[in-house]
C-alpha cells in the first residue's frame, strides 16, 4: 500500500493506496452479477419453489418449501422449513397488499424479470453466472501473480491469537484506526478467503452440477453432490451464505464509515484516522 494524503475538511488525514484499480473494477462486476444472479435465481427458484435432499424430489417431504395454501377457509403464504409451517403472508408464497394477493413463492419486485417467466429467468442467470466466472479467474490470477492473497489476506499469527479481542471490539462497534486501519483484521481476511475459496466454489460448481451439459460431461458430478436435487440446495443455501455476507459487509461499510469505505473502492484511496481519533466517518 502506497501512503498519500486526504483532504477531510479541517485539513488532512494519511491515506493508504488500499485498492488497486483491477479490485476495484472486479468488485462493481461483482456487485452487478451477484444483484442480477440473485434476482433472477429466485424466479428460476419460483417454478419450482421447494427443496429436497437426493436425487429425486420428495414432494411429502421438503427441506423448504414456499407456497400458498387454504386452511379453514382462508388463504395464506406458507413457508415450511423442516417440517415446521410459518405464516409468512405478503412476504414469501402470497405477497403483495391485502386487495391484490400474488401466488409466487418470492414476491414480484425481487425477481428478474418481475413476472413470471422461467425461460428468460434462466437466460439472465446463465448470462451473468459466466461473467462471474470470467471476472472471478481475471480476479484470482492478478491476485496470486501480485501476492495480494499471502499478502493482503492471509491472517498472520499474531492476529489469530487476537481473534477473541477482535470479535468483542466489532460487536462493540469499535473499528482500528492509527496503524492497525492500514491492514485487514483477522475477522475481515477469514471471511473474504472464506467466501473467495469456498462459499463461491461450491456455488459455482453445485450451480453447474444442475446443468444438463455439464451433467453429460460430467456425469460423477451428481454424485459428489449425493444427486441432483441435494445440489440444488446446495445451490440454494451457498447462494443464501452469501446474501447474509454481502448483508453484514454493507453495515460495517455503513457503521464504519461510508465515504471513506465508498471512496477507497472508487478511487482506492482509504484515509486513516489517528489511533486517539473517537470521531466517526
Amino acid at each position: 500500500m502506497t501512503a498519500s494524503a486526504v483532504d477531510h475538511g479541517a485539513g488532512t488525514l494519511p491515506a493508504v493506496y488500499r485498492h488497486s484499480l483491477l479490485v476495484r473494477l472486479t468488485h462493481w462486476i461483482n456487485v452487478l452479477c451477484l444483484t442480477l444472479l440473485l434476482m433472477s435465481g429466485l424466479q428460476i427458484f419460483n417454478a419450482h419453489s421447494a427443496l429436497y435432499w437426493g436425487e429425486a424430489s420428495d414432494f411429502a417431504k421438503p427441506i423448504l418449501a414456499i407456497t400458498a395454501r387454504d386452511k379453514d377457509g382462508s388463504h395464506f403464504g406458507a413457508t415450511e422449513v423442516l417440517g415446521h409451517t410459518f405464516d409468512t403472508t405478503g412476504v414469501l408464497g402470497l405477497s403483495g397488499p391485502p386487495d391484490n394477493r400474488q401466488e409466487r413463492a418470492f414476491p414480484a419486485w425481487i425477481t428478474l424479470p418481475g413476472y413470471q417467466d422461467l425461460a428468460t429467468g434462466r437466460r439472465w442467470h446463465f448470462f451473468f453466472a459466466w461473467m462471474l466466472v470470467i471476472n472471478g479467474i481475471v480476479y484470482l490470477t492478478s491476485g496470486f501473480l501480485r501476492g495480494h492473497f499471502w499478502r493482503d489476506l492471509l491472517p498472520s499469527r499474531k492476529q489469530f491469537r487476537h481473534i477473541g479481542r477482535s470479535i468483542v471490539e466489532h460487536l462493540r462497534l469499535r473499528f482500528p484506526r492509527g496503524e492497525e486501519a492500514k491492514h485487514y483484521n483477522v475477522l475481515q481476511k477469514l471471511s473474504y478467503l472464506i467466501v473467495v475459496f469456498v462459499v463461491l466454489p461450491l456455488l459455482i460448481i453445485a450451480g453447474l452440477t444442475m446443468s444438463p451439459g455439464i451433467d453429460a460431461a460430467f456425469p460423477w458430478l451428481t454424485g459428489v453432490f449425493g444427486g441432483r436435487q441435494s445440489a440444488r440446495t446446495v445451490h440454494f443455501l451457498a447462494a443464501f451464505t452469501l446474501v447474509a455476507f454481502v448483508a453484514v459487509h454493507v453495515l460495517m461499510v455503513l457503521i464504519s464509515g461510508l465515504w471513506n469505505n465508498m471512496r477507497s473502492m472508487i478511487t482506492g484511496y482509504y484515509t486513516i484516522k489517528p489511533a486517539g481519533d473517537t470521531h466517526g466517518g
